[in-house]
């Protein structure tokens, strides 16, 4: 798929370069790159599929006799291409926003050698990140939104914090905002042709927009009290923009990762919304607080379901606010920016949906969390918890005992901390523990669950067109 995509286009350049007209300099920097990207292929295609063909050439014409290697035989050339990357492209502050340097090699090194359990190695390759001077958690309050929002007519006066910093408009880049924990950021350009935003085309004309205020936010359309809707729909507000309903959070990540919290800042309303305010006039809960904790009578959701406190429903649940960008979506996307109601002011087009945001594809906090999985593999705890707390420390959270630090609260860790950045799916299946943790963690999934699921299947289709040569199918899959 995709993945060979990328990999045989980086094999292009590899074997392409010695007959170049570029400098050796140059030649030197596209292998780094090339050689990233093919270790960025390949740690999903092993993450997920275990055994898979190694491909290190060209491939000049059809080829049906491919073999497998071994996951941990991918996991060494992944670390060798990364190594030769970390070594040989710029220093971050020689790079523009977007572009890979030296430290995202050290970071994906840190973490495939963590799932190759080459934990010396992760965590120095952690730690060359972490001690770079260009690099630090952002601590104090920072870019377009540092000192909140005004109060808006009836939404009240939102301060936020330095985590809400991390997700407002035009804060997540190093050159740009000063965001000294960006480490790698894909740059998305709204209504620039390429771009991959856009506030006119439709979720289904290709890549409209990233979608994950459409997919993570709730259909608040659809919640009614006595069968008067509550809200306004879709508005540019804390309801989450167009949200569909499609991803709601299990219990575990609305709730129980969140038990004894405190003053954990990633837990705050305007960071993690359960409370809404109602903006249909004609609703009694007008400008009342309506709560996903605190439901009143008679509050009823998609196709008029009853909601019950606590259980996710597609129109209610707590979400993450970074998936959307509450009153700043583009400013083409509002029906009537000028309305002096302030519903009207924000209530958006059809085409909404999009998160309209440049998206983390690794920042400092979760290099912390490699290098204390690392710490955990060596058996230092203590070290461990002091790196989890350097993340925990700078939202306030209080402090994790050593004695209390195993990879199921580095993983609780995650999801307070990353949330919907991070690709869940890689982290789970890397350590085995995607089975796990469906059963302990996601009731909706749980009773269809099998062993065996810590693998993908290998598509049927490639075995199929390998005629050459046999694949073979991961254990438990209909052979």
């Amino acid at each position: 798929g995709p993945h060979y995509k990328f990999i045989s286009e980086a094999n292009t350049i590899i074997g392409r370069l010695p007959t170049s007209a570029l400098t050796d300099e140059q030649k030197l920097l596209f292998e780094a790159r090339a050689r990233f990207f093919r270790a960025f292929g390949y740690r999903a295609l092993a993450y997920l599929y275990g055994n898979v063909p190694l491909v290190l050439e060209e491939i000049q014409s059809p080829k049906t006799d491919f073999t497998q290697s071994t996951r941990e035989q991918v996991y060494e050339q992944i670390i060798l291409d990364l190594e030769f990357a970390a070594a040989n492209l710029p220093t971050i502050d020689k790079v523009n926003d977007g572009e890979i340097s030296n430290l995202v090699a050290y970071h994906l090194l840190a973490e495939v050698c963590n799932s190759a359990k080459q934990y010396e190695k992760a965590k120095n390759a952690a730690t060359a990140v972490i001690s770079d001077p260009n690099m630090g958690l952002m601590t104090t309050r920072f870019g377009s939104r540092k000192d909140g929002i005004p109060a808006n007519g009836i939404y009240p006066a939102i301060t936020g914090d330095v985590y809400w910093d991390l997700f407002q408009p035009r804060n997540q880049n190093r050159k740009t905002a000063g965001n000294k924990e960006a480490l790698w950021v894909i740059q998305f350009e709204t209504d620039v042709p390429g771009g991959g935003n856009s506030t006119t085309k439709s979720i289904f004309e290709g890549e409209a927009f990233y979608a994950l205020e459409r997919v993570h936010t709730p259909l608040m359309r659809d919640i009614k009290v006595n069968g008067v809707a509550v809200f306004q729909w879709p508005v540019s507000d804390f309801t989450g923009g167009r949200g569909v309903g499609f991803m709601a959070p299990n219990p575990w990540f609305a709730d129980t990762v969140w038990k004894n919290a405190g003053a954990d800042m990633r837990n705050a309303n305007h960071n993690f919304v359960r409370e809404f305010i109602g903006t249909n006039p004609a609703s009694p809960l007008y400008g009342q607080v309506f709560s996903t904790k605190n439901l009143p009578p008679g509050s009823t959701g998609f196709n008029n379901a009853v909601l019950k406190p606590g259980v996710a429903e597609r129109a209610l649940y707590p979400y993450q606010s970074k998936a959307t960008t509450p009153f700043a979506h583009p400013t083409g996307l509002f029906n009537n920016p000028n309305a002096t109601n302030v519903v009207d002011k924000f209530f958006l087009k059809p085409g909404a949906g999009g998160t309209y945001l440049d998206q983390y594809m690794f920042r400092l906090a979760e290099t912390y969390l490699l290098r204390a999985e690392a710490y955990l593999g060596l058996n230092q705890p203590g070290l461990a918890a002091d790196d989890i707390n350097a993340v925990r420390g700078r939202s306030n959270a209080g402090d994790v005992a050593a004695a209390n630090v195993n990879i199921d609260f580095i993983l609780d860790e995650r999801l307070r901390e990353l949330g919907v950045e991070e690709k869940r799916m890689l982290t789970l299946m890397r350590l085995g523990k995607w089975v796990d943790r469906m059963r302990k963690c996601n009731p909706f999934y749980a009773a269809q669950v099998q062993d065996h699921y810590n693998l993908w299947p290998i598509p049927s289709g490639e075995i199929e067109r390998n005629s050459g040569n046999k694949l073979n199918q991961n254990p438990g899959y209909p052979q």
